[in-house]
């Protein structure tokens, strides 16, 4: 198998092993535009499930008091939601592109 499609199907399963880490060594070290292409393309979709994380930090301290009147946090609980949502969905992609890199001519 050529080296271009498995570093770059790499990079998009490193979602599993590496997070952002193996792109952006990727990214900086290799020579080739495609390889660099794809280790982009896969740094960023890594980066889409950080996007919610202000919204469920801001949904923890603002449902703390909720907390104490023996209600539910249903703020910090719909943000919790749209994080795995968004988490699952990249995943997901992730995974689609990593098999059509390992697959590309």
């Amino acid at each position: 198998m050529d080296t271009r499609k498995v570093l770059s199907g790499l990079c998009y399963f490193s979602i599993f092993f590496a997070g952002i880490l193996f792109p952006l060594v990727v990214m900086l070290a290799s020579g080739d535009d495609v390889t660099k292409s794809h280790a982009k393309k896969a740094l960023l979709s890594h980066l889409i499930p950080l996007i919610p994380v202000p919204l469920l930090i801001f949904a923890i301290f603002s449902d703390i008091n909720v907390i104490n009147n023996d209600t539910i946090p249903l703020f910090t609980l719909i943000s919790a939601g749209i994080l795995v949502l968004v988490s699952l969905i990249v995943t997901i992609w992730n995974v689609i592109k990593g098999v059509k890199a390992l697959m590309m001519e």
